[in-house]
């Protein structure tokens, strides 16, 4: 079933210091925005003269395969750390970063820490921080709303229409607010008849926020 609680994952900021860093409060990581500048500001030619077409193209191209080996170096890390199932972040060619938050979900705070002291330096170099999800493509929003409606004809009315600030988990779709879940849980009778009669909608969504499919956003 979907899950939409934001997960926090890397609490008080983790993976936002650089290794062997201390005290109780973290660098920031650079957004996604900061990195783009600061990858922009090497490509200028001398005497203020603008690059060809295609020299900006492949700058952009260096600039997002050096990104990329800069996630992976990460994600590395991160299994090497102690969440083993950590999936590599998905950076599509806009510059949008998705990643595999479920991992971190039961990771115990010992292996925070290690992750922490072992590889945030990476991982602020990356730009990576896998609690910021960016928002929901609109391929997994159609996805959700389609869900939704199903759900809501079968016996669950106060199931909401997803949008593209609706939390969501990578993997797991958009999930459901305790708000959404009718009295007895999702043990009822009455979430049970709807979540079968709409399993192949779930199933879609699910498939839609899957980090294969992200990896085409943009």
């Amino acid at each position: 079933m979907r899950n939409r609680y934001v997960i926090a994952v890397l609490a008080g900021g983790l993976l936002l210091a650089g290794c062997g860093s201390s005290g109780s409060s973290s660098p920031a990581v650079p957004s996604l925005s900061q990195a783009a500048g600061t990858a922009g500001q090497g490509g200028a030619s001398q005497g203020g003269a603008s690059p060809s077409a295609s020299a900006q193209a492949q700058s952009a191209q260096g600039s997002w395969a050096g990104r990329s080996a800069e996630l992976h170096t990460a994600a590395q890390c991160i299994r090497q750390h102690g969440i083993p199932s950590y999936t590599d972040p998905v950076l599509t060619p806009s510059g949008l970063v998705y990643t595999d938050s479920r991992s971190f979900d039961r990771a115990p705070r010992s292996v925070w820490d290690a992750i922490q002291q072992a590889c945030g330096t990476l991982a602020a170099r990356a730009g990576l921080s896998p609690d910021a999800e960016p928002p929901p493509p609109p391929q997994l929003v159609q996805a959700g709303v389609r869900s939704a409606e199903c759900l809501r004809a079968h016996g669950l009315p106060n199931v909401q229409d997803p949008n593209a600030q609706t939390a969501y988990t990578p993997g797991h779709g958009f999930g459901f607010t305790m708000g959404e879940i009718p009295p007895g849980g999702k043990a009822s009778p009455v979430f049970q008849h709807a979540a079968g009669a709409c399993r192949s909608l779930l199933d879609a969504e699910i498939r839609a926020s899957t980090l294969s499919s992200l990896d085409s956003d943009g």
